[in-house]
């Protein structure tokens, strides 16, 4: 995993997350990642999810032969951490960057993981420009245009 660098303190401190969360993060991703049920990619993915008041949690890519998309959890998240086997890392499929976008703020930042325990860190805004989400509906269910903010 990173050591301390320059890099790893410029994060934590763009992100307002301590160096310890961040490398905590990207601990419990790679470690978890060895628990994934992958039988037709043979992709391993870990990732790692930071609560608000500081509580892990931890998944993996579960496939099927449907691919399902789709969970049940928390609905607000201070940071991501993913882990795969490859280098350079590899970020979160469309699929799940679209899943990201209903739970997590386009801020929150998402820590990938390569094989070697380095990491690149983007926002979900960057990772999906010009995002469709829960704010572009209207309580009535039509949405909003482009820009336009339906009424609280």
């Amino acid at each position: 995993m990173s050591s301390l660098s320059p890099q790893l303190a410029a994060d934590a401190k763009r992100f307002s997350l301590d160096v310890s969360q961040i490398q905590e993060l990207g601990r419990k991703a790679i470690e978890t990642k060895a628990r994934a049920h992958c039988p037709y990619s043979n992709f391993h993915v870990g990732a790692a999810l930071l609560t608000p008041s500081g509580a892990y949690i931890t998944g993996v890519n579960v496939e099927n032969a449907s691919y399902p998309v789709g969970s049940d959890g928390e609905k607000v998240f201070k940071a991501v951490a993913v882990a795969t086997d490859i280098s350079p890392p590899a970020s979160p499929c469309g699929s799940c960057r679209q899943f990201m976008r209903e739970f997590c703020e386009l801020e929150m930042p998402i820590f990938m993981y390569d094989v070697k325990g380095e990491y690149v860190v983007m926002t979900l805004g960057e990772l999906l420009p010009m995002s469709f989400g829960p704010r572009d509906l209207r309580a009535d269910g039509s949405t909003a245009a482009r820009g336009e903010r339906p009424s609280a």
